[in-house]
């Protein structure tokens, strides 16, 4: 259908006078030609007959059949839609003026004047003429003046037949210069398809100067009605279509809505019990993997879902808008998936993620104090159980039963000095023992084989102590028998057992791994060692006191030519040993030096890192709060138009956005920080966790923030109203949010409407809080309070305007058929409606018939299809 255009043509001040004087010459000609009178019979009895055919009958000949007043009663009747006085059925002719003066009766109580032309039939005369003009404005060679020249030559009929039904004939193959083949082709076609009977002959138009002005215009006033009633139904389609396409755009955002709900709810479905399972692993490689799988969640599959839940409930809260400005009904998710059941699964993962992180570092302290350990027990039980080889066999002999006084009595010191040798070992038991037990309290993977070795080293303990009371009471049985003793080579054993013990103390020592965290640790260590060092002057000089002793052996063996007493027989233990383990002590020495410098070194590549952390954190923190608190003022601002807080909302978000990076970063080194196994950090009061939870926080505000303000302008757009009444309800409502948090309470919002000069009884308020506080929070929202506002200041469509629409289409049948709504409808609301409509249940209705008025009420919420 071509596009309307308003036109109304106006010719200049001479061609109207000129106009003017053809005008009285024509009519002049007219009154003069006798076939004038005849077209007027033939146009008003073609009209009379367009009309009486719907009532079964016609005229033929208008004095006649018009005489008795019958069939101008019926005429009435069907032009009015009236019921008229019942007619004198007599053939007297006083029965036929009682039925003519009914007729006329009638036709003066509707105010019709019979006499002259008044002012409203011109006014009628020009309101049809610029009926006329604007739909066939657009045409070419068509310029409708009046009804008389203007349409002899076909053009203006075929336009406004084309105007309306495009698909009865085609405007471009018309040619101005066969006027006949124009008339003829607008004639046949309003009577074939329009139901517009033949009121003229396109010869009497095209060979009179001026055609008559009166038959035109009854004939254009057919067309005129013919058409009016599709221009109603294609008003009224345009208005079902429109209805229709808000629901279905809103029942696609409903689709869309459950179906982002039902992935966000499965993906928290199968996430959360990952997070909940705080089953540890046995090896520190297996818990690190688990932290890694958690920086790849933190990092990578968890701010998409953040972003899909903000997204979410902004749809959620836009849909919701959209129905209650169209007076729909209120969206109903499926169970389980409203937003506060987003919400709550939400929260339950968060908890679940909650200490997550922190309980696999704990778990991976507890592995490297494991495995450290582990390794210092093994370090001591081999070095014990190397002390302890050969001593059971040793101590099983019965030399004693074989052996001279000299000789026993020599086996007494030197089991003596086993026995001091013993004694000293005692303490490095428990110590086995004591690591064992708490490998076994700290859960260690292996714990089975430390307990047996240790079981093993306690169990040979005991029979080593056994069986050294029990040589002790062999040899005191037989000290009777000991006279003499060597005494230089007694104290060689007493002297050279402590030293070596202190030798193998020190070994171990200086052999000993550590564990630390900080430099204040590793300089504790470092002092200790320092310590240890200044006790080698001393144990120097011990060292050459028992080098004396030997050599005062040798000399005095080399003396008396006793070769055989160069062994001690008191002490296991030879100065090659002792000097061998001496050398050994002086070379780990400065290897733990070495080591103790480079953990020194470590602990400061640490504290470089924790320095790294603290300065980005420290201004990553306060920048996140400086950007909440903008936020917070753009969303309080009343005195600019909304698309002003928009914009400045929209830059906000650009410059969120571009700031990522810097929280990137961030990540990064609390990785390093992480991977290095530092825990603490003194220089900043944020960890990546405050982080974390504030720049999701930022995300979620401003996507929040921004979507009120949207919601607020479709609001205002769709329901008229103007942005000063906007901030007049903002402005209202910031001034007794008391608590600035977005919600006024009960009597905050009771004064509120007082201010805005609400006359408020107990009654009225307690409905008007039913409508902003249904669940009876006893809060009020930013958003309940405008839908409030609106509603009472705005105008809304309703299911009344529907079902009218849809009576239209239906020719006023309290049912639709299937073929009127393809016919009316395009066809995707056609079946829309089709697949939605229930059956008429209405008595009188054919098969297949539709309730329309079920439909449309259905779609406002107030029935149930």
């Amino acid at each position: 259908m071509m596009t309307q255009v308003e036109t109304t043509v106006h010719y200049d001040n001479g061609y109207e006078e000129e106009y003017m004087l053809q005008e009285d010459e024509w009519d002049r000609d007219m009154l003069l030609d006798p076939a004038w009178e005849q077209q007027q019979r033939k146009t008003f009895t073609a009209w009379c007959n367009s009309h009486l055919r719907k009532a079964g009958t016609q005229i033929e000949n208008i004095e006649e059949d018009f005489r008795n007043g019958l069939k101008l009663m019926l005429l009435l009747e069907v032009i009015s839609g009236e019921r008229l006085p019942k007619p004198d059925r007599g053939k007297m002719r006083f029965h036929k003026i009682a039925n003519v003066n009914k007729a006329l009766d009638f036709i003066t109580s509707k105010g019709v004047k019979l006499v002259s032309i008044g002012a409203e039939e011109t006014s009628a005369k020009e309101g049809l003429l610029l009926w006329c003009q604007r739909k066939t404005a657009p045409y070419r060679n068509v310029n409708v003046q009046n009804f008389h020249v203007s349409w002899k030559d076909g053009l203006a009929f075929c336009a406004l037949i084309h105007r309306h039904r495009p698909d009865l004939l085609d405007y471009s193959k018309l040619n101005k210069d066969d006027p006949l083949g124009n008339l003829n082709l607008a004639f046949d076609i309003a009577e074939k398809h329009l139901d517009i009977p033949k009121m003229l002959d396109a010869e009497d138009i095209i060979n009179t100067p001026k055609p008559d002005e009166r038959a035109i215009m009854t004939y254009v006033s057919c067309f005129y009605h013919a058409f009016a009633g599709a221009e109603q139904a294609e008003t009224a389609a345009n208005r079902i279509c429109k209805v229709l396409g808000v629901n279905q755009e809103n029942e696609k955002m409903m689709e869309e809505y459950e179906r982002l709900a039902s992935e966000l709810l499965e993906w928290i479905r199968r996430t959360t019990p990952w997070l909940e399972n705080r089953t540890p692993e046995k090896t520190m490689a297996e818990m690190q993997r688990k932290l890694e799988d958690f920086r790849d969640y933190r990092r990578q599959h968890k701010p998409p879902k953040v972003q899909e839940k903000c997204q979410l409930e902004i749809n959620f809260n836009t849909l919701q808008t959209k129905l209650r400005i169209s007076n729909r009904p209120a969206f109903m998710p499926s169970e389980g998936k409203m937003v506060s059941d987003i919400a709550s699964a939400w929260q339950g993962l968060e908890q679940a993620e909650k200490g997550y992180e922190e309980w696999l570092l704990t778990e991976i302290r507890r592995l490297e104090r494991l495995d450290h350990l582990a390794e210092k027990f093994r370090q001591k039980a081999t070095n014990h159980e190397n002390w302890a080889s050969g001593k059971e066999l040793i101590l099983s002999q019965k030399d004693y039963e074989t052996a001279t006084l000299t000789e026993i009595r020599a086996l007494l010191r030197k089991h003596e000095a086993f026995e001091s040798d013993l004694a000293a070992h005692q303490d490095r038991v428990e110590q086995i023992a004591a690591i064992a037990q708490e490998l076994n309290e700290l859960d260690y993977h292996d714990v089975a084989a430390v307990n047996q070795r240790c079981q093993s080293i306690c169990d040979l303990w005991d029979k080593l102590g056994t069986l050294t009371q029990k040589r002790r009471e062999s040899l005191e049985r037989t000290d009777k028998l000991l006279e003499t003793i060597d005494q230089l080579f007694l104290e060689f054993a007493k002297r050279s057992a402590p030293f070596n013990n202190w030798m193998e103390g020190a070994m171990e020592d200086l052999q000993d791994m550590f564990i630390v965290h900080t430099t204040e640790e590793v300089q504790s260590l470092i002092a200790a060692h320092e310590q240890f060092k200044a006790t080698l002057p001393e144990a120097d000089a011990e060292r050459q006191a028992i080098m004396g002793i030997h050599s005062e052996v040798q000399k005095i063996s080399q003396s008396y030519g006793i070769k055989a007493n160069i062994i001690n027989p008191y002490s296991t233990i030879t100065i090659e040993e002792l000097l061998n383990k001496w050398e050994k002590v002086k070379k780990l020495v400065p290897q733990r030096d070495g080591a103790l410098q480079e953990e020194m070194a470590r602990q400061h590549a640490h504290e470089r890192l924790r320095r790294q952390f603290a300065a980005q954190a420290n201004l990553i923190g306060p920048w996140i709060q400086a950007r909440m608190e903008e936020i917070g003022r753009c969303s309080l601002e009343i005195g600019g138009a909304l698309e002003d807080q928009m914009t400045q909302l929209k830059q906000f978000e650009h410059v969120i956005v571009a700031y990522k990076p810097n929280v990137d970063k961030l990540e990064g080194d609390h990785q390093l920080i992480q991977e290095s196994l530092v825990f603490d950090n003194k220089h900043t009061n944020y960890t990546m966790e405050h982080i974390r939870v504030g720049w999701e926080l930022l995300l979620t505000t401003i996507a929040r923030t921004i979507n009120e303000i949207e919601t607020q302008i479709l609001t205002r757009d769709a329901k008229g109203i103007s942005q000063q009444q906007m901030n007049e309800f903002r402005s209202s409502f910031n001034h007794f949010d008391r608590k600035k948090n977005g919600a006024m309470e009960t009597d905050d919002f009771r004064a509120c409407l007082i201010s805005m000069g609400y006359d408020l009884g107990e009654v009225e308020f307690a409905r008007i809080m039913m409508l902003v506080d249904p669940n009876a929070t006893g809060i009020v929202s930013f958003q309940s309070f405008i839908d409030f506002m609106t509603r009472e200041t705005a105008d809304t469509d309703t299911a009344e305007q529907v079902v009218a629409s849809f009576r239209i289409l239906a020719t006023d049948k309290p049912y639709i058929l299937v073929e009127e709504l393809r016919r009316e409808l395009p066809p995707e609301q056609a079946e829309y409606c089709i697949m939605r409509m229930p059956p008429y249940a209405g008595p009188g209705a054919p098969p297949g018939a539709l309730d329309y008025t079920a439909f449309s009420t259905a779609l406002y919420g107030e029935s149930d299809l």
